[in-house]
């Protein structure tokens, strides 16, 4: 079932106006670059924005334009990396700009369906960029947005709370029909502030005359997730980022053997743990985020 018209302009009417007041002050929110748009939600992927505001400048002042990452050195990329994690998003994000760079004249794609064809980009990321950096007049639905519809709309089925397409149908129906960007980011910084996760502060939201889950939900109940594989309880993603870490520090045209990256990399390192190691090395070089020069020597990518 729709929304009623009348409902949904109450409730676009009451947050543009709490956003106006209260909407956070974020720099890439003042471009109207998409290179540097791009670079804002791929960092905001998998990293909190407090750590994005430092690094964010930083990292566009060594690539300021999709075309400077697309021939920069992919160790540099790396290095540039740091204090972001999830480093694989790094290497995506140069393998769209150098496909950009050979195939579009540098210049990316408008539409939400293009972006999709792109490395590391998926339905968020290309909505994102679609609309805030292109205009375009569609949903972008990040975990904050999605807890705010089903909190508003809590007869949501069991199916699609499970597949998130009713949060997509349910965003799309609320969009307005002028200033769709500036709509997706006041719902966006209203789940990050007020509408949270964990004891949402229902007083201090504008909904809370229109929302049926006020004062009633204490935490949004989080999804199971298989356990991580890894050593002693600590999964291999962060030894992997440690590893990373080590061969920032080298020098270019510098290596390391993997007992020394081993040993700095992993605490209490013992004989045991080679196999382990091997491993996570190898999935390191299958992702393209190190490099063995021989046998016995490591490095960063070229």
């Amino acid at each position: 079932m729709r929304a009623g018209e009348k409902r949904k302009r109450t409730i676009r009417a009451a947050v543009l106006k709490w956003y106006r007041s209260h909407g956070r002050e974020l720099p890439w929110r003042h471009e109207r670059n998409p290179y540097r748009i791009l670079v804002s939600e791929i960092m905001l992927q998998q990293t909190q924005v407090s750590r994005v505001l430092l690094l964010y400048p930083r990292f566009l002042q060594r690539f300021p334009t999709l075309g400077h990452l697309a021939v920069a050195r992919t160790s540099s990329v790396i290095k540039a990396w740091r204090g972001m994690g999830y480093n694989n998003r790094a290497l995506r994000l140069q393998q769209l700009a150098r496909r950009v760079a050979a195939e579009s004249n540098g210049l990316l794609p408008r539409s939400v369906e293009a972006l999709m064809l792109l490395p590391g980009i998926g339905r968020y990321t290309a909505h994102a960029v679609a609309c805030l950096a292109f205009g375009r007049r569609v949903p972008v639905v990040d975990t904050n947005i999605s807890r705010i519809l089903r909190r508003l709309f809590p007869s949501m089925s069991s199916f699609t709370q499970a597949n998130g397409n009713d949060d997509w149908a349910r965003a799309a129906e609320l969009l307005p029909r002028r200033a769709a960007g500036t709509w997706n980011q006041a719902l966006m910084d209203l789940g990050a502030t007020v509408c949270v996760a964990s004891s949402p502060r229902c007083d201090q939201c504008p909904l809370l005359s229109l929302c049926p889950s006020a004062h009633r939900v204490s935490r949004t109940k989080k999804r199971r997730t298989k356990p991580e594989s890894g050593r002693s309880g600590i999964p291999n993603r962060i030894y992997r980022g440690r590893i990373v870490e080590a061969l920032r520090a080298l020098g270019r045209g510098q290596s390391m053997t993997p007992g020394t990256l081993a040993r700095k990399a992993v605490d209490d390192f013992n004989k045991g743990d080679r196999g382990w190691f091997d491993s996570v090395l190898e999935s390191l070089e299958r992702d393209g985020l190190i490099r063995r020069r021989t046998r016995s020597r490591i490095s960063l990518p070229a």
